[in-house]
Protein backbone atom coordinates (compact mmCIF):
# COMPACT_ATOMS: atom_id res chain seq x y z
CA UNK A 1 0.00 0.00 0.00
CA UNK A 2 1.35 3.40 -0.96
CA UNK A 3 0.30 6.55 0.86
CA UNK A 4 0.01 9.35 -1.72
CA UNK A 5 -2.93 11.46 -0.58
CA UNK A 6 -1.97 15.03 0.37
CA UNK A 7 -1.90 15.77 4.07
CA UNK A 8 -4.69 18.07 5.26
CA UNK A 9 -3.43 19.94 8.30
CA UNK A 10 -5.38 20.85 11.43
CA UNK A 11 -5.29 24.49 12.48
CA UNK A 12 -2.55 25.38 14.95
CA UNK A 13 -5.12 26.70 17.43
CA UNK A 14 -7.09 23.45 17.48
CA UNK A 15 -3.95 21.32 17.62
CA UNK A 16 -2.47 23.32 20.52
CA UNK A 17 -5.72 23.15 22.49
CA UNK A 18 -5.80 19.39 21.97
CA UNK A 19 -2.18 18.98 23.00
CA UNK A 20 -2.68 20.94 26.22
CA UNK A 21 -5.87 19.06 27.07
CA UNK A 22 -4.18 15.70 26.52
CA UNK A 23 -1.04 16.39 28.54
CA UNK A 24 -2.11 14.26 31.51
CA UNK A 25 -3.40 11.44 29.33
CA UNK A 26 -0.10 10.91 27.55
CA UNK A 27 2.28 11.35 30.48
CA UNK A 28 2.82 7.59 30.53
CA UNK A 29 4.27 7.78 27.01
CA UNK A 30 7.56 9.37 28.09
CA UNK A 31 10.61 7.26 27.44
CA UNK A 32 14.18 8.35 28.14
CA UNK A 33 15.95 5.36 26.67
CA UNK A 34 15.95 6.10 22.93
CA UNK A 35 17.94 8.92 21.40
CA UNK A 36 20.00 9.47 18.30
CA UNK A 37 22.63 12.03 17.36
CA UNK A 38 21.75 14.53 14.69
CA UNK A 39 18.16 15.20 15.79
CA UNK A 40 17.53 18.96 15.67
CA UNK A 41 16.80 20.51 19.06
CA UNK A 42 13.63 22.53 19.58
CA UNK A 43 14.31 26.26 19.72
CA UNK A 44 13.43 28.42 22.68
CA UNK A 45 9.86 29.63 22.55
CA UNK A 46 9.80 32.83 24.58
CA UNK A 47 6.08 33.22 25.21
CA UNK A 48 3.37 30.58 25.35
CA UNK A 49 0.91 30.40 22.43
CA UNK A 50 -1.91 32.93 22.40
CA UNK A 51 -4.97 30.79 21.70
CA UNK A 52 -7.29 33.77 21.54
CA UNK A 53 -5.32 35.21 18.64
CA UNK A 54 -4.27 31.84 17.24
CA UNK A 55 -0.56 32.68 17.32
CA UNK A 56 2.04 30.01 18.12
CA UNK A 57 5.67 31.04 18.76
CA UNK A 58 7.19 27.84 17.37
CA UNK A 59 7.02 25.99 14.08
CA UNK A 60 5.69 22.52 13.39
CA UNK A 61 8.40 19.89 13.22
CA UNK A 62 7.46 17.08 10.85
CA UNK A 63 8.27 17.05 7.17
CA UNK A 64 5.68 15.74 4.73
CA UNK A 65 7.48 12.38 4.62
CA UNK A 66 7.56 12.10 8.43
CA UNK A 67 3.87 12.99 8.65
CA UNK A 68 2.99 10.33 6.08
CA UNK A 69 4.95 7.72 8.02
CA UNK A 70 3.28 8.84 11.26
CA UNK A 71 -0.11 8.50 9.58
CA UNK A 72 0.61 5.00 8.32
CA UNK A 73 1.92 3.78 11.66
CA UNK A 74 -0.86 5.43 13.70
CA UNK A 75 -3.48 3.70 11.54
CA UNK A 76 -1.83 0.34 12.13
CA UNK A 77 -2.17 0.92 15.87
CA UNK A 78 -5.74 2.24 15.63
CA UNK A 79 -7.30 1.26 12.29
CA UNK A 80 -10.82 2.06 11.18
CA UNK A 81 -13.28 -0.34 12.77
CA UNK A 82 -16.73 1.16 12.23
CA UNK A 83 -18.54 4.50 12.33
CA UNK A 84 -18.09 4.66 16.09
CA UNK A 85 -14.39 3.81 15.92
CA UNK A 86 -12.69 5.60 13.01
CA UNK A 87 -8.96 5.34 12.39
CA UNK A 88 -6.36 7.42 14.19
CA UNK A 89 -5.73 9.54 11.11
CA UNK A 90 -9.46 10.18 10.65
CA UNK A 91 -9.51 12.12 13.94
CA UNK A 92 -6.19 13.86 13.07
CA UNK A 93 -3.91 12.07 15.52
CA UNK A 94 -0.83 12.67 13.28
CA UNK A 95 -1.40 16.43 13.66
CA UNK A 96 -1.65 15.96 17.41
CA UNK A 97 1.68 14.10 17.50
CA UNK A 98 3.38 16.70 15.30
CA UNK A 99 2.15 19.51 17.55
CA UNK A 100 3.16 17.54 20.65
CA UNK A 101 6.78 17.05 19.55
CA UNK A 102 7.01 20.63 18.25
CA UNK A 103 6.26 22.24 21.61
CA UNK A 104 9.43 23.22 23.52
CA UNK A 105 8.27 22.09 26.97
CA UNK A 106 10.38 19.43 28.78
CA UNK A 107 8.14 16.38 28.19
CA UNK A 108 7.55 17.30 24.56
CA UNK A 109 11.23 18.00 23.93
CA UNK A 110 12.12 14.56 25.30
CA UNK A 111 9.50 12.89 23.13
CA UNK A 112 10.67 14.87 20.11
CA UNK A 113 14.02 13.08 20.17
CA UNK A 114 12.35 9.70 20.60
CA UNK A 115 9.81 10.18 17.83
CA UNK A 116 12.10 11.71 15.20
CA UNK A 117 14.81 9.12 15.82
CA UNK A 118 12.22 6.36 15.78
CA UNK A 119 10.74 7.44 12.45
CA UNK A 120 14.25 7.33 11.00
CA UNK A 121 14.67 3.83 12.45
CA UNK A 122 11.39 2.66 10.92
CA UNK A 123 12.41 3.69 7.42
CA UNK A 124 15.93 2.25 7.85
CA UNK A 125 14.48 -1.08 9.00
CA UNK A 126 12.00 -1.04 6.15
CA UNK A 127 14.78 -0.43 3.64
CA UNK A 128 16.91 -3.15 5.20
CA UNK A 129 14.15 -5.77 5.02
CA UNK A 130 12.16 -4.81 1.96
CA UNK A 131 14.20 -2.16 0.08
CA UNK A 132 11.45 0.46 0.30
CA UNK A 133 10.11 3.09 2.66
CA UNK A 134 7.68 2.15 5.41
CA UNK A 135 4.77 4.01 3.77
CA UNK A 136 5.26 1.89 0.64
CA UNK A 137 5.13 -1.48 2.42
CA UNK A 138 2.26 -3.89 2.00
CA UNK A 139 0.07 -4.39 5.09
CA UNK A 140 1.76 -7.71 5.80
CA UNK A 141 5.26 -6.21 5.51
CA UNK A 142 4.42 -3.26 7.75
CA UNK A 143 2.84 -5.50 10.36
CA UNK A 144 5.89 -7.79 10.32
CA UNK A 145 8.07 -4.91 11.47
CA UNK A 146 5.52 -3.76 14.04
CA UNK A 147 5.22 -7.29 15.44
CA UNK A 148 8.94 -7.25 16.25
CA UNK A 149 8.80 -3.97 18.19
CA UNK A 150 5.33 -3.86 19.76
CA UNK A 151 6.43 -5.56 23.02
CA UNK A 152 9.53 -3.86 24.38
CA UNK A 153 10.18 -6.56 27.00
CA UNK A 154 10.26 -9.24 24.29
CA UNK A 155 12.18 -7.30 21.64
CA UNK A 156 15.48 -8.68 20.42
CA UNK A 157 18.63 -6.56 20.87
CA UNK A 158 18.46 -5.62 17.19
CA UNK A 159 14.93 -4.29 17.63
CA UNK A 160 15.21 -2.74 21.07
CA UNK A 161 15.65 0.82 19.82
CA UNK A 162 12.60 0.44 17.60
CA UNK A 163 10.62 -1.05 20.48
CA UNK A 164 11.42 1.88 22.75
CA UNK A 165 10.24 4.26 20.06
CA UNK A 166 7.09 2.23 19.46
CA UNK A 167 6.20 2.33 23.16
CA UNK A 168 6.30 6.12 23.19
CA UNK A 169 4.62 6.47 19.80
CA UNK A 170 1.78 4.13 20.77
CA UNK A 171 1.25 6.07 24.00
CA UNK A 172 0.91 9.31 22.04
CA UNK A 173 -1.49 7.73 19.55
CA UNK A 174 -3.71 6.35 22.30
CA UNK A 175 -3.47 9.46 24.45
CA UNK A 176 -4.38 11.67 21.51
CA UNK A 177 -7.16 9.46 20.18
CA UNK A 178 -8.93 8.91 23.48
CA UNK A 179 -8.95 12.60 24.37
CA UNK A 180 -11.07 13.38 21.30
CA UNK A 181 -14.85 13.35 21.52
CA UNK A 182 -14.85 10.32 19.21
CA UNK A 183 -12.42 8.42 21.39
CA UNK A 184 -14.23 9.24 24.62
CA UNK A 185 -17.52 8.16 23.09
CA UNK A 186 -15.91 4.93 21.91
CA UNK A 187 -15.01 3.92 25.48
CA UNK A 188 -18.32 5.13 26.90
CA UNK A 189 -16.88 8.11 28.80
CA UNK A 190 -19.57 10.69 29.52
CA UNK A 191 -17.40 13.47 30.91
CA UNK A 192 -18.69 16.87 31.95
CA UNK A 193 -22.19 16.53 30.55
CA UNK A 194 -25.03 18.37 32.34
CA UNK A 195 -27.69 16.09 33.83
CA UNK A 196 -31.35 16.98 34.34
CA UNK A 197 -31.37 14.95 37.57
CA UNK A 198 -28.82 13.10 39.69
CA UNK A 199 -29.97 10.07 41.64
CA UNK A 200 -26.65 9.49 43.36
CA UNK A 201 -23.91 6.96 42.64
CA UNK A 202 -25.03 3.53 41.37
CA UNK A 203 -25.61 1.00 44.18
CA UNK A 204 -22.95 -1.34 42.82
CA UNK A 205 -20.36 1.43 43.03
CA UNK A 206 -21.32 2.29 46.60
CA UNK A 207 -21.14 -1.37 47.54
CA UNK A 208 -17.69 -1.72 46.03
CA UNK A 209 -16.52 1.33 47.99
CA UNK A 210 -18.07 0.05 51.20
CA UNK A 211 -20.48 2.99 51.45
CA UNK A 212 -24.06 2.22 52.49
CA UNK A 213 -25.73 5.58 53.06
CA UNK A 214 -25.54 9.32 52.47
CA UNK A 215 -23.51 11.45 52.44
CA UNK A 216 -21.36 9.78 49.78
Amino acid sequence: MKTTDPIQRMSRRDAIQWMLAATGAVSFAHNRGFAQKGVPAAKGYGLDPNLLEGTVPWSRTMSEAQLLLTTRLADIILPHVDNRSPSASAVRVPDFIDEWISAPYPDQTRDRKTILSGLTWMDAESQRRFSKLFVDLSPAEAEAICDDICHQAKASPAHLSGARFFTTFRGLVLGGYYTTSVGMKDVGYVGNVPLATFDGPPPEVLKRLGIEKQPW
